[in-house]
């Protein structure tokens, strides 16, 4: 059942995961509030001045920290956002959190403890990380270089992680519930690059490289310190084997099975996203 249509706020309203809940927001006809420094208003993650007229007449919030709530630092800031929401009358928090990150878990207490219905959308890789991030150069260049061995990972399709948010944010029934979504398959990022090749139908190269060498490589890209450290992070620490499992938070959330890695990147190939 769905509850009164009142206004939604998307944090990360541009983002991968924040711009398809605001698609099917405005599709269905929720008030909704993008939450990006380009709206109006203004919302930004580190301009605390700018929450308080984003937050306002809004009941639910779906929480997006970036580039990711396992750097340090965000928690804080998370908390000081949720002190602001609370302060405004919001009643709903959706929290979009990560597999294996201590700093993230940490997050999700904040907003357990804040008194008003949550949800958490606890997620592994995003496969979209290939075709809307920092690997889709790689891919179109046919050579795909990662410091990650023969972990395996159940890559999640971001459109399942938006239909869980969307429901979570509109539907009752999801409140105090902790949600881990997965793919329904298990892949070594070799594997995952395999299954791209097939799909394009163009040779593509997995190279396994060292810690340093990638660093190197992203210091030479120019890629932001905070988002390089958070690679080397993920890379480094979560893809430890602590992820090598699957999880049913999208058939608990949704009624149905998680997408499949080869459907996205049939899809995705289909859209010439890959095209060079």
């Amino acid at each position: 059942m769905e509850t009164t249509r009142q206004h939604i706020l998307i944090t990360g309203g541009t983002g991968k995961t924040g711009r398809r809940i605001v698609q099917r927001l405005q599709a269905s006809g929720h008030p909704l509030r993008v939450g990006s420094r380009s709206a109006a208003p203004p919302f930004d993650w580190h301009d605390p001045d700018t929450w308080p007229a984003a937050l306002t007449g809004v009941t639910a919030v779906y929480v997006a920290y970036y580039p990711d709530v396992a750097i340090p630092g965000a928690v804080d800031t998370v908390q000081s956002f949720v002190e602001s929401a609370v302060a405004s009358g919001v009643e709903r928090l959706v929290l979009l959190s990560g597999r294996g990150e201590e700093e993230a878990q940490r997050a999700e207490q904040v907003v357990k403890d804040a008194g008003l219905d949550w949800t958490i959308l606890r997620c592994s890789w995003f496969a979209q990380n290939f075709d809307e991030n920092f690997l889709v150069d790689a891919v179109r260049a046919g050579e795909i270089a990662l410091p990650a061995g023969e972990v395996k990972e159940p890559f999640i399709d971001v459109e399942d992680i938006a239909d869980v948010a969307y429901a979570a944010l509109t539907e009752d029934g999801h409140a105090g519930r902790l949600y881990e979504l997965t793919g329904p398959r298990l892949l070594s990022f070799a594997d995952a690059v395999d299954e791209i090749a097939q799909a394009t139908g163009r040779e593509i190269r997995y190279l396994q490289v060292t810690p340093g060498q990638y660093l190197e490589s992203l210091a030479e890209q120019g890629v932001p310190d905070d988002f390089a450290w958070l690679l080397n992070y993920l890379f480094g620490t979560v893809l430890d084997g602590r992820n090598a499992h699957l999880a049913d938070g999208v058939e608990q959330a949704l009624g149905r099975g998680p997408r499949d890695f080869r459907d996205y990147a049939l899809a995705t190939a289909s859209s010439c996203a890959w095209a060079g």
